[in-house]
């Protein structure tokens, strides 16, 4: 019953259930791979009777996908800590054990418990890494422009008010939750650099960079494109090329941090970052602000976003 609580059925996650394009069959095959990983993670930290328990399990996974199964095991713990029969330290123990090198996947994992939990539920933004916590609304806008594709992807929607959080922050909500709608695209349009664009050029314009900065990510953490085809989305990125640039350094640290670096990491870092996976990540890190301070509507986040940018616009393998 753990298993099954809140959680979506693994046939959800299929290309023909979700109405996803497809391809080749390689790339559906590694999207619902990813799917199916991901529902893995969710079953082993909701079956788990510790947290150490569910690590030795996702610790199991091939490496590709285990980033995955760790954003799904952030999401079960996130649940579990807010029902009434959780003891509400789930999240804190997995974070302060192996769960911390994958420290991104599991706030994005807290999005999609957000996504399915009633807002009287959500955690208290103030509960959350400063920093961050704009990852959580990164993985709530990926779930709803996954399972509520009609709305967010085909109607391109934006909430006008959206309540999460409750500080003078709140306005950067819809732009966080657009790099996660981003991230979606790069699944919605079956890793088809094509198809993920002609899906964000019909977003009103000032939407586009976080969009593309999801995808960015995306197609560098998961993967699913040749060179041909990553380098087809970096030409028609245009004048966001930095942005796609800092999607990709984000993914590039989170598989660099996790030491779950790949071979298609690599070749999206070289291509979007114009330079190393490693040397990419590396940027990320000495350029985030030590002690983040949100100022009004500009918060650390971004600021910290910008900085990655502007340094690979700097070492010239971006050009505005």
């Amino acid at each position: 019953m753990r298993r099954r609580i809140m959680t979506p059925d693994i046939s959800e996650t299929k290309m023909s259930t979700r109405g996803f394009h497809v391809k080749s069959p390689e790339a559906r095959d590694l999207l619902e791979k990813v799917g199916e990983t991901f529902l893995t993670g969710y079953a082993y930290a909701a079956e788990a009777r510790t947290t150490a328990e569910a690590e030795e399990r996702l610790e199991q996974v091939p490496e590709r996908f285990r980033g995955f199964a760790y954003e799904g095991a952030g999401m079960a713990f996130a649940i579990l800590d807010a029902l009434p029969f959780g003891r509400g330290r789930k999240t804190e123990e997995f974070l302060a054990g192996r769960g911390d090198k994958h420290v991104y996947m599991v706030y994005v994992g807290i999005g999609w418990a957000m996504a399915r939990l009633p807002r009287f539920l959500w955690p208290k933004a103030e509960s959350l890494d400063p920093l961050l916590r704009w990852l959580v609304l990164d993985g709530y806008g990926f779930h709803q422009a996954y399972f509520r594709t009609e709305q967010y992807v085909t109607g391109q929607y934006q909430d006008p008010a959206f309540p999460w959080p409750a500080d003078g922050t709140r306005p950067y909500a819809n732009r966080a939750i657009d790099q996660g709608i981003g991230r979606a695209l790069w699944f919605v349009g079956g890793t088809d650099p094509e198809v993920a664009v002609s899906l964000i050029e019909r977003y009103p314009a000032h939407r586009h960079a976080d969009l593309y900065a999801g995808a960015g990510l995306a197609a560098t953490y998961a993967g699913g494109a040749p060179e041909d085809e990553l380098r087809e989305l970096w030409e028609r990125a245009g004048v966001h090329r930095s942005q796609v640039a800092q999607g990709s350094a984000f993914a590039a640290e989170a598989r660099v941090r996790a030491g779950l670096l790949g071979d298609h990491t690599r070749l999206a870092s070289e291509i979007f970052c114009g330079t190393t996976a490693e040397q990419a990540a590396l940027i990320t890190q000495q350029v985030r602000p030590p002690q983040p301070v949100d100022d009004g509507e500009r918060t650390a986040y971004e600021a910290w976003r910008q900085r990655i940018a502007a340094e690979f616009v700097s070492l010239g393998g971006v050009t505005q």
